[in-house]
């Protein structure tokens, strides 16, 4: 059913063929620059046909909407068609460069979009203007998760890094000090129904250092990453360490136990000294008051 412009709603008409050969007669006229347009997933995305009319012009002007070889959407006679791919999610305004917009986004959404206007000259329809806008539609990858494996052998460590629900396709690298390190088991599955990207990676590294390990995960010119650090434990002590700390913690105890003894023995005897030689004087002094006068 056709109606008049804002909305665009599903039409049976088949315009394929005669838009097949406008597009055709396009190419021998002009082709302009390509502008790209960078969305994610399920966000909405406004591609401008660059090219104003008035609205006395829009009842006798031709335009279309294609994306790579299908069509989107055609305005002929002031009626809007939307294809059934883009039906209910796809809406023109003339008022703002015969822009159309684009709701929930998906991967398929990718391509590049093409709007033609023709206006009608002696009796035919001619090409009058031509644009195209390179849609990329992407999903971004969560931050990487790093999960420790265990031990795959003795004085080894193995951790995997993962992420998953993003496009387009990413690549997946261990760094360590701004150098990138070899890996194992890197898997890479592409979901068939939502297109979505699935990686992961595992690294085996020496526990005896200290570590410090970036997961980076590129994609479409972006990037994600996530840190994992490692401390080397410190050496367990040997039997005769035990052994020798064993004798040396009850030896030192005894010896400073005898210092302080012998310590406080020293103490005692020196006041007991200083107390006989107080008295000592005291006696002497009573004895020289109570002796008769000469």
């Amino acid at each position: 059913m056709d109606h008049t412009l804002k909305w665009g709603i599903p039409s049976k008409r088949p315009y394929l063929k005669l838009f097949q050969l406008l597009v055709l007669a396009g190419l021998f006229y002009f082709c302009s620059g390509i502008i790209q347009v960078t969305k994610t997933v399920k966000e909405a995305a406004m591609l401008s046909c660059d090219y104003n009319i008035s609205t006395e012009e829009l009842k006798r002007v031709r335009i279309y909407w294609q994306k790579d070889n299908e069509m989107v959407l055609a305005v002929m006679s002031g009626k809007v068609t939307v294809w059934p791919r883009y039906e209910n999610r796809t809406i023109t305004d003339v008022t703002s460069n015969l822009c159309i917009v684009i709701l929930a986004l998906r991967l398929s959404d990718n391509g590049t979009y093409t709007c033609v206007i023709q206006k009608p000259e002696k009796g035919s329809y001619k090409l009058k203007h031509r644009t195209s806008v390179k849609l990329m539609v992407r999903a971004d990858f969560p931050v990487p998760s790093i999960t420790d494996l265990g031990n795959p052998s003795p004085n080894n460590r193995r951790i995997i890094c993962s992420t998953s629900g993003g496009f387009p396709k990413p690549h997946l690298s261990w760094l360590e000090n701004g150098e990138e390190l070899n890996s194992t088991n890197t898997t890479l599955s592409q979901d068939p129904e939502t297109e979505l990207y699935t990686i992961s990676s595992e690294l085996d590294f020496n526990m005896t250092s200290n570590h410090s390990f970036v997961c980076l995960v590129k994609y479409g010119g972006l990037t994600v990453s996530q840190t994992f650090n490692w401390q080397k434990s410190k050496p367990a002590p040997s039997a005769n360490q035990l052994l020798l700390w064993a004798i040396i913690i009850p030896v030192s105890a005894c010896g400073i136990s005898v210092i302080i003894a012998v310590t406080l023995t020293c103490l005692s005897c020196r006041h007991a000294a200083r107390w006989r030689e107080r008295r000592r004087n005291q006696e002497s002094m009573e004895m020289g008051r109570i002796s008769p006068s000469t």
